[in-house]
């Protein structure tokens, strides 16, 4: 089952990072040892495709959990947007729940979101394999494939500096 919430508050602290190494769920089909359990998914995009977790072994990456009705997230999804154009080197991917695909499909046309996948995650899967139960909620994954977890929003600057922090590796 799948809890839920919205972060609401301005000033609130994010949590802290939480290390997912234990991640939920088990891909159905065998990929390359390779890629870290928790990228070991498949899912449809808001506009109908298919996405790969394995696509981003090996890469830097933000997973940016969101909900179209979420007051937070609409709040972030500027900053998400020009976060994503400004660091190329970055991927980004956006995990959508808890609400209709048109929907998901109307949040990323207004916020400008489609220059990186916006997962359709309406069954909660990838949500559950990244132990996300409220959005907004991010997961920093290093070329290494290691994974942090961030309950929580993030202001432009904390995002900025999540990022930097990637490109180190």
């Amino acid at each position: 089952m799948l809890t839920v919430g919205c972060g609401a508050g301005g000033n609130e602290s994010p949590a802290p990072p939480v290390s997912a190494s234990d991640p939920a769920g088990s891909a159905s089909a065998p990929q390359s040892a390779a890629v870290p359990e928790q990228l070991r998914f498949t899912a449809r995009t808001v506009d109908g495709g298919e996405f790969s977790g394995g696509s981003l072994a090996g890469e830097a990456a933000v997973l940016w959990f969101w909900a179209p009705w979420c007051p937070t997230c609409q709040r972030e999804a500027p900053g998400i947007a020009d976060a994503a154009k400004a660091h190329s080197d970055v991927r980004f991917v956006g995990v959508a729940a808890l609400d209709s695909e048109p929907a998901m499909r109307d949040f990323v046309a207004k916020y400008d979101l489609g220059s990186f996948p916006n997962l359709a995650d309406v069954d909660g899967t990838v949500w559950q394999r990244f132990g996300v139960t409220q959005q907004p909620a991010y997961a920093f994954i290093g070329a290494d494939g290691q994974v942090d977890v961030l309950r929580g929003s993030l202001s432009e600057s904390e995002l900025a500096t999540w990022i930097q922090q990637l490109d180190r590796g």
